[in-house]
């Protein structure tokens, strides 16, 4: 592995889910912390989706590892954000064998 370059500074964020009066779930993003970042583009496409272009873009961010009980070590279910630009985490592994970095498979939200 090479040596990442943690240049990208990123809010991790966390889900809270609230019931709303029709049954659903409502959810708001809460900040857990400030981490520092090394984005790599993995890949890009635009599928059409009913008469619409929606562009599907994927990133590997390499982090510093966090101890499982730490609440800054990010989740499935978390996100990364840096300004307006949102990553959905999908899955995360260890990027090296001493455990030092961590590498978050993420899909990048589409423009609104």
């Amino acid at each position: 592995m090479k040596q990442p370059i943690l240049t990208h500074e990123l809010i991790l964020e966390a889900p809270e889910r609230t019931t709303d009066t029709g049954g659903g779930q409502d959810v708001t993003w809460r900040p857990v912390g400030t981490l520092w970042a090394d984005i790599e583009s993995t890949s890009a496409r635009e599928p059409v989706s009913g008469f619409r272009e929606s562009a599907r873009i994927t990133h590997r961010i390499t982090i510093r590892n966090a101890p499982v009980s730490s609440p800054r070590r990010p989740s499935a279910d978390c996100r990364f954000r840096s300004g307006q630009r949102i990553f959905a985490i999908r899955g995360i592994a260890h990027a090296d064998t001493k455990r030092k970095y961590l590498i978050c498979w993420t899909e990048e939200a589409p423009f609104a």
